[in-house]
Protein backbone atom coordinates (compact mmCIF):
# COMPACT_ATOMS: atom_id res chain seq x y z
CA UNK A 1 0.00 0.00 0.00
CA UNK A 2 1.28 3.91 -1.03
CA UNK A 3 2.66 5.51 1.91
CA UNK A 4 0.35 8.13 1.28
CA UNK A 5 -2.69 5.85 1.46
CA UNK A 6 -1.71 4.92 5.23
CA UNK A 7 -0.93 8.50 6.25
CA UNK A 8 -4.71 9.29 5.43
CA UNK A 9 -6.14 6.76 7.62
CA UNK A 10 -5.18 9.47 10.09
CA UNK A 11 -7.59 12.43 8.67
CA UNK A 12 -10.22 9.72 6.99
CA UNK A 13 -10.14 8.01 10.69
CA UNK A 14 -11.35 11.01 12.28
CA UNK A 15 -13.87 12.04 9.37
CA UNK A 16 -15.43 8.64 10.29
CA UNK A 17 -15.65 8.57 13.85
CA UNK A 18 -17.28 12.28 14.12
CA UNK A 19 -19.74 10.81 10.93
CA UNK A 20 -20.03 7.63 13.90
CA UNK A 21 -21.26 10.22 16.53
CA UNK A 22 -24.02 11.84 14.35
CA UNK A 23 -26.11 9.01 15.06
CA UNK A 24 -26.83 10.97 18.48
CA UNK A 25 -28.03 14.18 16.32
CA UNK A 26 -31.09 15.38 17.64
CA UNK A 27 -33.62 18.68 16.75
CA UNK A 28 -32.56 21.52 18.37
CA UNK A 29 -31.95 25.63 17.43
CA UNK A 30 -34.23 26.31 14.19
CA UNK A 31 -34.77 22.48 13.37
CA UNK A 32 -37.62 22.95 16.17
CA UNK A 33 -39.68 25.47 13.82
CA UNK A 34 -38.64 23.95 10.04
CA UNK A 35 -39.97 20.06 11.38
CA UNK A 36 -43.63 21.64 11.48
CA UNK A 37 -43.55 23.12 8.50
CA UNK A 38 -42.28 20.51 6.51
CA UNK A 39 -44.60 17.84 8.02
CA UNK A 40 -47.21 19.90 7.08
CA UNK A 41 -46.91 21.69 4.09
CA UNK A 42 -43.96 20.13 2.77
CA UNK A 43 -41.39 21.61 -0.19
CA UNK A 44 -43.83 24.24 -0.95
CA UNK A 45 -43.95 25.48 2.88
CA UNK A 46 -40.16 25.57 3.28
CA UNK A 47 -39.58 27.81 -0.06
CA UNK A 48 -42.58 29.99 0.93
CA UNK A 49 -41.14 30.34 4.82
CA UNK A 50 -37.97 31.17 3.40
CA UNK A 51 -38.77 33.05 0.28
CA UNK A 52 -41.34 35.22 2.14
CA UNK A 53 -41.42 35.14 6.13
CA UNK A 54 -37.87 34.49 7.16
CA UNK A 55 -34.99 35.49 5.04
CA UNK A 56 -35.24 35.22 1.07
CA UNK A 57 -32.57 31.93 1.16
CA UNK A 58 -34.69 29.95 -1.14
CA UNK A 59 -32.44 27.08 -1.77
CA UNK A 60 -31.61 27.02 1.83
CA UNK A 61 -35.43 26.41 2.26
CA UNK A 62 -34.96 23.57 -0.40
CA UNK A 63 -31.96 22.19 1.42
CA UNK A 64 -33.67 21.92 4.56
CA UNK A 65 -36.82 20.14 3.30
CA UNK A 66 -34.21 17.47 1.40
CA UNK A 67 -32.48 16.65 5.13
CA UNK A 68 -35.82 17.59 7.40
CA UNK A 69 -38.28 15.74 5.30
CA UNK A 70 -37.08 12.45 6.84
CA UNK A 71 -37.50 14.02 10.44
CA UNK A 72 -34.73 13.04 12.69
CA UNK A 73 -33.17 10.17 10.91
CA UNK A 74 -32.51 12.77 8.07
CA UNK A 75 -30.47 15.24 10.65
CA UNK A 76 -28.63 12.38 11.82
CA UNK A 77 -27.20 11.53 8.19
CA UNK A 78 -26.56 14.70 7.11
CA UNK A 79 -23.35 14.81 8.51
CA UNK A 80 -21.96 11.85 7.35
CA UNK A 81 -23.51 12.98 3.95
CA UNK A 82 -21.86 16.12 4.11
CA UNK A 83 -18.51 14.75 5.23
CA UNK A 84 -18.43 12.84 1.81
CA UNK A 85 -19.56 15.18 -0.19
CA UNK A 86 -16.83 17.91 0.75
CA UNK A 87 -14.27 15.56 1.01
CA UNK A 88 -15.02 14.22 -2.85
CA UNK A 89 -15.29 17.37 -3.67
CA UNK A 90 -11.75 18.49 -2.21
CA UNK A 91 -10.46 15.30 -3.62
CA UNK A 92 -11.69 15.55 -7.29
CA UNK A 93 -10.58 19.35 -7.24
CA UNK A 94 -6.88 18.53 -6.26
CA UNK A 95 -6.57 15.10 -8.55
CA UNK A 96 -8.06 17.78 -11.33
CA UNK A 97 -5.65 20.75 -10.86
CA UNK A 98 -2.75 18.67 -11.09
CA UNK A 99 -3.15 16.57 -13.59
CA UNK A 100 -4.43 20.11 -15.29
CA UNK A 101 -1.38 21.44 -14.42
CA UNK A 102 1.03 18.69 -15.80
CA UNK A 103 2.55 17.61 -12.10
CA UNK A 104 2.56 14.64 -10.69
CA UNK A 105 2.23 12.81 -7.27
CA UNK A 106 2.33 9.65 -5.62
CA UNK A 107 -0.66 7.59 -5.40
CA UNK A 108 -2.81 8.64 -2.36
CA UNK A 109 -1.28 12.42 -1.58
CA UNK A 110 -4.69 13.88 -3.61
CA UNK A 111 -6.94 11.99 -1.27
CA UNK A 112 -4.46 12.57 1.66
CA UNK A 113 -4.86 16.61 0.98
CA UNK A 114 -8.29 16.96 0.76
CA UNK A 115 -8.92 14.63 3.70
CA UNK A 116 -6.18 17.22 5.81
CA UNK A 117 -8.13 20.23 4.50
CA UNK A 118 -11.56 18.36 5.35
CA UNK A 119 -10.90 17.60 8.57
CA UNK A 120 -9.40 21.05 9.59
CA UNK A 121 -12.24 22.78 7.77
CA UNK A 122 -14.91 20.36 9.58
CA UNK A 123 -13.65 19.44 12.97
CA UNK A 124 -11.09 22.23 13.61
CA UNK A 125 -13.60 25.02 14.00
CA UNK A 126 -14.21 27.04 17.12
CA UNK A 127 -17.75 24.99 17.58
CA UNK A 128 -17.63 21.94 15.89
CA UNK A 129 -21.34 21.19 16.32
CA UNK A 130 -22.63 24.02 14.42
CA UNK A 131 -20.37 23.30 12.02
CA UNK A 132 -20.53 19.76 10.91
CA UNK A 133 -23.95 18.52 13.12
CA UNK A 134 -26.24 21.45 12.91
CA UNK A 135 -27.86 21.17 9.51
CA UNK A 136 -29.38 24.44 9.61
CA UNK A 137 -26.18 26.45 9.73
CA UNK A 138 -24.35 23.88 7.41
CA UNK A 139 -26.23 24.63 4.71
CA UNK A 140 -25.96 28.09 4.99
CA UNK A 141 -21.90 28.58 5.72
CA UNK A 142 -20.96 25.29 6.08
CA UNK A 143 -21.55 23.99 2.66
CA UNK A 144 -21.60 26.87 0.10
CA UNK A 145 -17.99 27.88 -0.24
CA UNK A 146 -17.38 24.12 -0.69
CA UNK A 147 -20.22 24.09 -3.17
CA UNK A 148 -18.63 26.78 -5.56
CA UNK A 149 -15.43 24.89 -5.26
CA UNK A 150 -16.85 22.43 -6.52
CA UNK A 151 -18.08 24.15 -10.03
CA UNK A 152 -14.24 24.36 -10.65
CA UNK A 153 -14.54 20.60 -11.62
CA UNK A 154 -16.35 20.28 -15.09
CA UNK A 155 -13.81 23.42 -16.04
CA UNK A 156 -11.10 21.35 -15.31
CA UNK A 157 -12.56 18.65 -16.76
CA UNK A 158 -13.34 20.54 -20.57
CA UNK A 159 -11.07 19.58 -23.33
CA UNK A 160 -13.94 20.77 -26.07
CA UNK A 161 -16.31 23.88 -26.99
CA UNK A 162 -18.96 21.57 -25.69
CA UNK A 163 -17.15 20.52 -22.51
CA UNK A 164 -16.55 24.15 -21.63
CA UNK A 165 -20.14 24.93 -22.25
CA UNK A 166 -21.47 22.66 -19.88
CA UNK A 167 -18.77 23.85 -18.00
CA UNK A 168 -20.38 27.17 -18.22
CA UNK A 169 -24.02 26.57 -17.13
CA UNK A 170 -22.75 24.10 -14.51
CA UNK A 171 -21.11 27.45 -13.14
CA UNK A 172 -24.33 29.20 -13.88
CA UNK A 173 -26.57 26.88 -11.95
CA UNK A 174 -24.24 26.84 -9.03
CA UNK A 175 -23.38 31.01 -9.05
CA UNK A 176 -27.21 30.70 -8.60
CA UNK A 177 -27.93 28.36 -5.96
CA UNK A 178 -25.21 30.38 -4.21
CA UNK A 179 -26.47 33.82 -4.30
CA UNK A 180 -29.88 32.38 -2.51
CA UNK A 181 -28.24 30.54 0.13
CA UNK A 182 -26.65 32.85 2.46
CA UNK A 183 -25.65 36.89 1.73
CA UNK A 184 -22.27 35.98 3.68
CA UNK A 185 -21.51 33.12 1.44
CA UNK A 186 -22.17 34.97 -1.59
CA UNK A 187 -20.33 38.19 -1.05
CA UNK A 188 -17.22 35.80 0.20
CA UNK A 189 -17.14 34.33 -3.47
CA UNK A 190 -18.17 37.37 -5.59
CA UNK A 191 -14.90 38.56 -4.22
CA UNK A 192 -12.90 35.42 -4.75
CA UNK A 193 -13.96 35.77 -8.43
CA UNK A 194 -13.61 39.25 -8.98
CA UNK A 195 -10.06 38.90 -7.12
CA UNK A 196 -9.01 35.85 -9.82
CA UNK A 197 -10.92 37.56 -12.94
CA UNK A 198 -8.37 40.76 -12.07
CA UNK A 199 -5.22 38.31 -11.43
CA UNK A 200 -6.00 36.82 -14.99
CA UNK A 201 -4.51 40.13 -16.38
CA UNK A 202 -0.81 40.27 -14.31
CA UNK A 203 -0.46 36.17 -14.43
CA UNK A 204 -1.68 33.27 -17.57
CA UNK A 205 -1.18 33.62 -20.89
CA UNK A 206 -3.15 32.71 -24.52
CA UNK A 207 -6.36 30.93 -24.66
CA UNK A 208 -6.69 28.98 -21.93
CA UNK A 209 -6.88 32.81 -19.89
CA UNK A 210 -9.38 34.06 -21.79
CA UNK A 211 -11.27 31.22 -21.14
CA UNK A 212 -10.61 31.56 -17.63
CA UNK A 213 -11.70 34.79 -17.86
CA UNK A 214 -15.16 33.57 -19.46
CA UNK A 215 -15.60 31.42 -17.05
CA UNK A 216 -15.24 33.65 -14.11
CA UNK A 217 -17.35 36.50 -15.75
CA UNK A 218 -20.34 34.00 -16.06
CA UNK A 219 -19.45 32.93 -12.23
CA UNK A 220 -19.55 36.60 -11.17
CA UNK A 221 -22.97 37.40 -13.02
CA UNK A 222 -24.20 33.99 -11.77
CA UNK A 223 -24.08 34.64 -8.69
CA UNK A 224 -24.95 38.48 -8.91
CA UNK A 225 -28.52 37.34 -10.22
CA UNK A 226 -28.78 34.97 -7.22
CA UNK A 227 -28.00 37.61 -4.69
CA UNK A 228 -30.67 39.68 -6.24
CA UNK A 229 -33.52 37.04 -6.02
CA UNK A 230 -32.67 37.05 -2.36
CA UNK A 231 -32.06 40.65 -1.09
CA UNK A 232 -35.27 41.79 -3.45
CA UNK A 233 -37.69 38.80 -1.76
CA UNK A 234 -40.14 39.99 0.69
CA UNK A 235 -38.82 37.44 3.38
CA UNK A 236 -35.29 39.68 3.39
CA UNK A 237 -37.18 42.85 3.17
CA UNK A 238 -38.82 41.35 6.42
CA UNK A 239 -36.06 40.44 7.89
CA UNK A 240 -34.15 43.43 7.41
CA UNK A 241 -36.95 45.38 9.23
CA UNK A 242 -36.85 43.31 11.89
CA UNK A 243 -33.69 44.28 12.46
CA UNK A 244 -33.84 47.77 12.02
CA UNK A 245 -31.42 47.87 8.83
CA UNK A 246 -34.36 48.49 6.53
CA UNK A 247 -32.46 51.38 4.87
CA UNK A 248 -29.69 50.38 2.59
CA UNK A 249 -27.53 53.03 3.94
CA UNK A 250 -27.38 51.37 7.37
CA UNK A 251 -24.31 48.97 6.43
CA UNK A 252 -21.87 51.69 5.14
CA UNK A 253 -23.08 54.06 8.59
CA UNK A 254 -20.04 54.71 10.63
CA UNK A 255 -20.99 52.94 13.55
CA UNK A 256 -21.75 49.62 11.75
CA UNK A 257 -17.54 49.68 9.58
CA UNK A 258 -16.57 50.55 13.00
CA UNK A 259 -18.35 47.83 14.94
CA UNK A 260 -17.70 45.63 11.83
CA UNK A 261 -13.67 46.45 12.50
CA UNK A 262 -13.67 45.77 15.87
CA UNK A 263 -15.57 42.65 15.42
CA UNK A 264 -13.73 41.18 12.33
CA UNK A 265 -10.65 42.48 14.40
CA UNK A 266 -11.42 39.67 17.34
CA UNK A 267 -12.25 36.80 14.95
CA UNK A 268 -8.60 37.28 13.45
CA UNK A 269 -7.51 37.09 16.45
CA UNK A 270 -8.86 33.65 17.51
CA UNK A 271 -9.03 32.40 13.88
CA UNK A 272 -4.83 32.99 13.81
CA UNK A 273 -3.66 31.74 17.09
CA UNK A 274 -5.52 28.27 16.32
CA UNK A 275 -2.98 25.49 16.22
CA UNK A 276 -5.48 23.08 14.27
CA UNK A 277 -4.78 25.17 10.96
CA UNK A 278 -1.20 24.42 10.75
CA UNK A 279 -2.60 20.92 9.89
CA UNK A 280 -3.76 22.65 6.35
CA UNK A 281 0.13 24.30 5.99
CA UNK A 282 1.64 21.02 6.81
CA UNK A 283 -0.82 18.98 4.28
CA UNK A 284 0.21 21.59 1.27
CA UNK A 285 3.68 21.40 2.28
CA UNK A 286 4.12 17.73 1.79
CA UNK A 287 2.21 18.30 -1.27
CA UNK A 288 4.86 21.10 -2.79
CA UNK A 289 8.01 18.64 -1.34
CA UNK A 290 6.78 15.23 -3.43
CA UNK A 291 5.31 16.90 -6.57
CA UNK A 292 7.08 16.31 -10.11
CA UNK A 293 6.63 18.02 -13.47
CA UNK A 294 6.75 16.47 -16.71
CA UNK A 295 9.43 13.39 -16.64
CA UNK A 296 9.63 13.78 -12.88
CA UNK A 297 11.29 16.85 -13.43
CA UNK A 298 11.17 19.55 -10.30
CA UNK A 299 8.23 21.76 -10.85
CA UNK A 300 9.15 25.10 -11.91
CA UNK A 301 8.06 27.56 -8.93
CA UNK A 302 5.22 29.88 -9.10
CA UNK A 303 5.49 33.09 -11.20
CA UNK A 304 5.28 35.90 -9.02
CA UNK A 305 4.93 34.33 -5.87
CA UNK A 306 4.76 36.99 -3.79
CA UNK A 307 2.06 38.71 -5.70
CA UNK A 308 -0.24 35.38 -4.97
CA UNK A 309 0.41 35.24 -1.33
CA UNK A 310 -0.52 39.32 -0.76
CA UNK A 311 -3.69 39.04 -3.50
CA UNK A 312 -4.54 35.96 -1.68
CA UNK A 313 -3.85 37.43 1.77
CA UNK A 314 -5.87 40.70 0.57
CA UNK A 315 -8.61 38.45 -0.74
CA UNK A 316 -9.02 36.52 2.23
CA UNK A 317 -9.27 39.74 4.12
CA UNK A 318 -11.54 41.87 2.56
CA UNK A 319 -13.71 38.70 2.34
CA UNK A 320 -13.85 38.33 5.61
CA UNK A 321 -14.59 41.83 6.56
CA UNK A 322 -17.53 42.19 4.22
CA UNK A 323 -19.13 39.04 5.31
CA UNK A 324 -18.74 40.37 9.00
CA UNK A 325 -20.22 43.44 8.12
CA UNK A 326 -23.66 41.76 6.40
CA UNK A 327 -24.22 39.96 9.22
CA UNK A 328 -23.27 42.78 11.86
CA UNK A 329 -26.76 44.37 11.22
CA UNK A 330 -28.49 41.35 12.95
CA UNK A 331 -25.64 40.33 15.50
CA UNK A 332 -23.73 43.28 16.48
CA UNK A 333 -21.03 42.57 18.47
CA UNK A 334 -22.51 38.98 19.47
CA UNK A 335 -20.96 38.17 15.61
CA UNK A 336 -17.47 37.61 17.43
CA UNK A 337 -19.26 34.57 19.40
CA UNK A 338 -21.36 33.63 16.34
CA UNK A 339 -18.54 31.07 15.20
CA UNK A 340 -20.99 29.46 12.98
CA UNK A 341 -20.99 32.84 10.30
CA UNK A 342 -17.28 32.64 10.01
CA UNK A 343 -17.08 28.98 7.95
CA UNK A 344 -18.50 31.58 4.70
CA UNK A 345 -14.32 33.01 5.06
CA UNK A 346 -12.94 29.92 6.96
CA UNK A 347 -12.81 28.03 4.17
CA UNK A 348 -10.97 30.13 1.89
CA UNK A 349 -8.36 30.51 4.71
CA UNK A 350 -7.49 26.58 5.03
CA UNK A 351 -7.61 26.48 1.12
CA UNK A 352 -5.10 29.91 1.27
CA UNK A 353 -2.76 28.12 3.75
CA UNK A 354 -2.61 25.02 2.11
CA UNK A 355 -1.87 27.16 -0.92
CA UNK A 356 0.57 28.78 1.25
CA UNK A 357 2.23 25.05 2.24
CA UNK A 358 2.78 24.09 -1.27
CA UNK A 359 4.37 27.05 -2.36
CA UNK A 360 6.33 26.61 0.37
CA UNK A 361 7.62 22.90 -0.10
CA UNK A 362 8.26 23.64 -4.02
CA UNK A 363 10.62 26.50 -3.01
CA UNK A 364 12.16 23.73 -1.09
CA UNK A 365 12.58 21.55 -3.76
CA UNK A 366 14.44 24.46 -5.27
CA UNK A 367 17.03 24.44 -2.62
CA UNK A 368 19.77 21.58 -3.15
CA UNK A 369 18.99 19.33 -0.38
CA UNK A 370 21.00 16.18 0.35
CA UNK A 371 18.47 13.32 -0.18
CA UNK A 372 18.24 12.88 3.40
CA UNK A 373 17.24 16.02 3.91
CA UNK A 374 14.24 16.25 1.50
CA UNK A 375 12.63 12.83 3.03
CA UNK A 376 13.29 14.42 6.66
CA UNK A 377 11.21 17.06 5.56
CA UNK A 378 8.67 14.88 3.97
CA UNK A 379 7.97 13.08 7.03
CA UNK A 380 8.13 15.84 9.91
CA UNK A 381 5.24 17.01 7.42
CA UNK A 382 3.53 13.91 7.40
CA UNK A 383 3.90 13.94 11.29
CA UNK A 384 2.90 17.64 11.67
CA UNK A 385 -0.76 16.34 9.60
CA UNK A 386 -0.88 13.30 12.06
CA UNK A 387 -0.03 15.29 15.20
CA UNK A 388 -2.75 18.06 14.49
CA UNK A 389 -5.20 14.67 13.67
CA UNK A 390 -4.39 13.67 17.44
CA UNK A 391 -4.79 17.12 18.47
CA UNK A 392 -8.38 17.06 17.28
CA UNK A 393 -9.45 13.61 18.71
CA UNK A 394 -9.67 14.62 22.10
CA UNK A 395 -12.07 17.68 22.05
CA UNK A 396 -14.30 15.56 19.27
CA UNK A 397 -14.71 12.16 21.32
CA UNK A 398 -15.77 14.96 24.54
CA UNK A 399 -18.52 16.33 21.83
CA UNK A 400 -19.41 12.82 21.27
CA UNK A 401 -20.30 12.41 24.67
CA UNK A 402 -22.08 15.06 25.16
CA UNK A 403 -24.17 14.38 22.39
CA UNK A 404 -24.87 10.85 23.48
CA UNK A 405 -25.97 12.17 26.89
CA UNK A 406 -28.37 15.07 25.31
CA UNK A 407 -29.94 12.23 22.78
CA UNK A 408 -30.74 9.95 25.64
CA UNK A 409 -32.39 12.90 27.98
CA UNK A 410 -33.96 14.04 24.39
CA UNK A 411 -35.41 10.98 23.89
CA UNK A 412 -36.56 10.36 27.57
CA UNK A 413 -38.61 13.78 27.39
CA UNK A 414 -39.90 13.03 23.59
CA UNK A 415 -41.42 9.82 24.92
CA UNK A 416 -42.89 11.68 28.19
CA UNK A 417 -44.27 14.03 25.58
CA UNK A 418 -45.85 12.15 23.03
CA UNK A 419 -47.24 9.68 25.38
CA UNK A 420 -49.26 13.09 27.51
CA UNK A 421 -49.99 14.06 24.23
CA UNK A 422 -51.68 11.10 23.06
CA UNK A 423 -54.36 11.38 26.07
CA UNK A 424 -54.97 14.59 25.77
CA UNK A 425 -52.47 17.09 26.99
CA UNK A 426 -52.09 20.50 25.39
CA UNK A 427 -49.89 22.32 28.04
CA UNK A 428 -46.95 20.61 29.00
CA UNK A 429 -43.90 21.37 30.92
CA UNK A 430 -40.04 21.00 28.54
CA UNK A 431 -37.45 20.89 30.49
CA UNK A 432 -34.18 22.19 27.66
CA UNK A 433 -31.27 20.08 26.60
CA UNK A 434 -28.75 22.12 25.74
CA UNK A 435 -25.46 21.39 23.83
CA UNK A 436 -22.47 23.47 22.11
CA UNK A 437 -24.70 27.28 22.94
CA UNK A 438 -27.41 26.19 20.83
CA UNK A 439 -30.95 27.33 20.93
CA UNK A 440 -32.99 25.77 23.04
CA UNK A 441 -36.63 26.59 24.72
CA UNK A 442 -36.02 28.30 28.33
CA UNK A 443 -32.25 29.16 27.80
CA UNK A 444 -31.21 30.83 31.48
CA UNK A 445 -34.54 29.71 32.64
CA UNK A 446 -36.30 32.47 29.80
CA UNK A 447 -38.85 31.65 27.77
CA UNK A 448 -37.10 32.14 23.43
CA UNK A 449 -38.44 32.05 20.53
CA UNK A 450 -37.87 28.61 19.45
CA UNK A 451 -40.50 27.83 22.64
CA UNK A 452 -43.55 28.32 20.52
CA UNK A 453 -41.91 25.80 17.40
CA UNK A 454 -41.36 22.97 20.24
CA UNK A 455 -45.16 23.51 20.83
CA UNK A 456 -46.21 22.72 17.89
CA UNK A 457 -44.31 20.42 16.90
CA UNK A 458 -45.59 18.32 19.88
CA UNK A 459 -49.00 19.66 18.56
CA UNK A 460 -49.25 21.19 22.08
CA UNK A 461 -50.84 25.04 22.88
CA UNK A 462 -47.77 25.93 24.98
CA UNK A 463 -44.99 24.27 27.17
CA UNK A 464 -43.99 25.33 30.27
CA UNK A 465 -40.82 25.26 31.68
CA UNK A 466 -39.55 22.34 33.60
CA UNK A 467 -35.68 22.29 35.83
CA UNK A 468 -35.31 18.60 34.72
CA UNK A 469 -36.04 16.19 32.05
CA UNK A 470 -39.33 14.10 33.32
Amino acid sequence: MPWAYVLSLFPLGLLATAASFARWVRPSGDEWCFLPVIRTHGLSGMVRKFYVDDNGRVMNGVLVWLYGRSGVPGQQWFAPISAVFVLGILWAVTALALRRAALTVPRGIPLFVASMVTVVFLLGSPNTYKTFYWPAASVSHTLPPVLACAAVIPFLLARSRGGRAVALGIGVVIGLCIGTLSEQSTVVVLVVLIAALVMTFRTGGGQSRRRLRAWLAVGVAATLAGALILVTSPGSRRRRGRVGAAKDTSLIAPDSLAGTARSFGHIMIDTFSSWQYLGAVAAGVLLGLVMRGPGGARPDPPRRPVLLLCAGAVTFLVAGYLATLLAYPVFHAGVVNSTRLWNDFLFLYVALLTGLGMMLGQSLQGVRLHRLHGGVLRWAAAAACAAVCVGLAPPLVHLGDQMRVRAHAWERQDVWLRARVAQGARVLPYAPTPIAKMTEPFGNGKRSWVTACVARYYHLTRVDYAPEVP
